[in-house]
């Protein structure tokens, strides 16, 4: 009897968590909460099209990316930074800072965002596809 309720406990738990994290990660929920975060920060022009590298791009930074950087990368009050900004520019943020922040982590230096946690999940060459992405979106406004 006690197995059986630990299950159906697990059970409950795992769906509770599930619920959680999508409503945490819906790219679509970028307006601002009752707290006054989550807004976006800056606003953008889209791209007329992506390169195939970049709609995949698209696909895995909505999966891993979106929840914090806002859709489409536009910061999200509170919580992170913009990507498209002129500070994430390939002059001063290569695509290895991409890389490393991804794989290590970041110190909080630029923005009073505090420190950004490793990305669990991603491989290099989904984060290749990340960026490709945010370079193509910076593109598109005159970041390059």
């Amino acid at each position: 009897m006690d197995r059986m309720v630990l299950v159906g406990l697990a059970g409950v738990v795992a769906v509770a968590v599930f619920v959680l994290v999508s409503e945490q990660s819906d790219p679509t929920n970028d307006l601002a909460s009752a707290d006054g975060q989550g807004g976006a920060l800056v606003e953008i022009a889209m791209p007329a099209e992506l390169s195939a590298n970049a709609q995949i791009g698209q696909t895995a930074y909505e999966a891993k990316c979106a929840a914090c950087h806002g859709v489409n990368a536009v910061g999200q009050d509170g919580v992170a930074p913009p990507l498209v900004h002129i500070i994430y520019e390939p002059s001063h943020h290569g695509d290895e800072a991409f890389q490393r922040a991804v794989a290590m982590g970041v110190r909080g230096h630029h923005w009073p965002f505090g420190n950004m946690p490793a990305v669990e999940g991603l491989t290099r060459g989904d984060v290749a596809m990340i960026v490709a992405y945010i370079r193509e979106l910076q593109q598109a406004n005159g970041i390059n």
